[in-house]
Formats: structure tokens, C-alpha cells, sequence
């Protein structure tokens, strides 16, 4: 789909050099940054949304658990 910016000049051009720097076109270089942005946005909404669960709820281990856990690796080396 083709869409119209509107983009700061310092900003524009910078994207520019890195455009001719990496050899694709200025579409995929926007592309592609749009893409990551979205994907760190994604984690960080997960994050959120995590650590909303796990305000509500307890996040601590059993006692009994945790020791047993610690008796299973205390025979292995790291």
C-alpha cells in the first residue's frame, strides 16, 4: 500500500543515507523500521499486560517446592 509522510528534513535525510549505506530502497528501509517498532511495541504491551497478572497474583514458590528444586540441582555442575 503506498502511503503519503510527512517526515523532518534532518530525520528524512538521515534515513536517506542509511537507505543508499544498506543498498535497498527507501520503502523497505521504512518498512522495515515500521516493523520493528511495532514488534518492540508488542513486547513491551506483553510485559504490561504480565505484570498486571502478576500484581493480582502471588508469584512466590512453594517452600517445599523451592527445596526440592534445590536439591535436584545441587548434584550438577555449571
Amino acid at each position: 500500500m503506498k502511503v503519503a509522510i510527512s517526515l523532518p528534513d534532518p530525520l528524512f535525510k538521515a534515513a536517506e543515507r542509511l537507505a543508499k549505506e544498506l543498498k535497498k530502497p527507501r520503502s523497505q528501509l521504512y518498512a522495515e523500521a515500521i516493523s520493528e517498532y511495532l514488534g518492540n511495541h508488542e513486547n513491551s504491551m506483553i510485559t504490561e499486560k504480565l505484570n498486571a497478572v502478576y500484581s493480582k497474583e502471588a508469584s512466590s514458590v512453594d517452600e517445599a517446592l523451592h527445596r526440592a528444586q534445590l536439591e535436584t540441582l545441587s548434584d550438577e555442575t555449571w
